[in-house]
């Protein structure tokens, strides 16, 4: 993809809001289509375009998530930088995902953090799942957003650019703080590292790939094999704090979410949920065993 072109979509996407970690994705996306066909995406035809998401699916073999990305950012680019309307877009965009997400026991969330040997990826890692945090939330966690007299988080422009508060156990809050102290970053609370240490003077925030890896990695240490990634640490608290009782529209408001209905999701994922059905199912069929 040409520079200009590039300048002028990632100055759209200002325009609008986007993050600069979506900026940097639909950048990235966008430029494999151009090295793909070897020429500006502006001149990608629309077989062309039919016929690269059919080997993204076939050959590739992307997830429907990966998919969508892709295609949002293509779309954004014709759509908004090129003001051009593109009808395959509409034909390739993927049927949505019938699966139920993953969701793993408190007992497997403490095997699994317990296999975590590094303290900031360990702490990290019990934000993420005590808060019930997006990777991206906790990774990029700025010192002001720790409200530490009212023991919260203040989550600010996370997905859908919406700001919210989400409360934080007082255990993890120590732990934050014994962290921050060994590098006292004035904005994050995990900066970015080199091999051995934080960065004092980083101008940005640890990486997202190395919880991923450690995650995976701490899967494979422990007794649990189900296929968890981080994003299952907030399932999993959702679908916990729900069969503790937490009421529907809290819950809704500290994961963020617009609809009750997303929040819903989780009702018939709890135990107590398939307990109390499976109680109900026994009791419907004594009379016919």
């Amino acid at each position: 993809m040409s520079s200009p072109l590039r300048q002028r979509m990632i100055e759209d996407m200002q325009l609008r809001g986007l993050s600069s970690h979506t900026q940097y994705v639909y950048v990235q996306h966008v430029l494999n289509l151009a090295l793909y066909y070897g020429k500006s995406p502006a001149d990608v035809t629309d077989e062309e375009l039919r016929q690269y998401f059919i080997y993204l699916k076939d050959e590739r073999k992307f997830s429907r998530s990966t998919s969508t990305v892709i295609l949002c950012a293509i779309k954004f680019l014709f759509t908004h930088t090129l003001q051009r309307d593109w009808s395959a877009l509409e034909l390739v965009r993927p049927l949505p995902s019938k699966k139920q997400p993953v969701i793993l026991s408190q007992d497997e969330v403490r095997q699994i953090l317990a296999c975590i040997r590094k303290p900031h990826y360990q702490i990290c890692m019990k934000l993420i799942y005590v808060c019930g945090l997006r990777i991206s939330e906790g990774v990029s966690l700025q010192v002001d957003e720790i409200d530490s007299q009212r023991n919260q988080l203040h989550i600010r422009n996370s997905k859908g650019r919406k700001d919210r508060r989400v409360p934080l156990p007082e255990q993890v809050l120590l732990q934050l703080r014994q962290l921050w102290k060994t590098h006292r970053h004035p904005l994050w609370i995990f900066p970015q590292r080199n091999r051995w240490h934080f960065i004092p003077d980083a101008s940005t925030h640890m990486s997202r790939v190395g919880v991923a890896k450690t995650l995976k990695m701490a899967l494979t240490e422990s007794d649990v094999t189900k296929p968890a990634t981080v994003h299952t640490l907030r399932h999993s608290w959702a679908t916990h704090l729900l069969e503790a009782g937490v009421d529907l529209h809290v819950l809704q408001s500290w994961l963020g979410h617009t609809s009750i209905r997303t929040t819903s999701h989780y009702l018939h994922l709890t135990k107590k949920s398939q307990d109390v059905a499976l109680t109900r199912l026994n009791n419907f069929l004594s009379d016919l065993i």
